[in-house]
């Protein structure tokens, strides 16, 4: 999966808004976020997700913890 879902430009507005709402801006932060949008997009099962995100159980976890504290709904607006 060569592409990126965020363009860089929606990317660069995007950590910002994330490291205030408390993400630990760790590496792959912007594939496992792309990760969840793929996920999101496409209703595939998690242990589906392609292998470019990272571990699908990784990408499964942030998503659980941010929309349990409101923070995937947040970045989205």
């Amino acid at each position: 999966m060569p592409r990126t879902l965020l363009k860089d430009e929606y990317w660069t507005k995007l950590l910002p808004i994330l490291r205030d709402l408390g993400v630990y801006c760790k590496p792959n932060l912007r594939l496992i976020f792309e990760g969840i949008l793929y996920r999101v997009r496409t209703g595939i099962p998690w242990r589906d997700l392609p292998e470019y995100f990272g571990k699908h159980h990784t990408v499964y976890t942030a998503y659980n913890r941010w929309s349990a504290k409101g923070i995937f709904a947040e970045a989205l607006k």
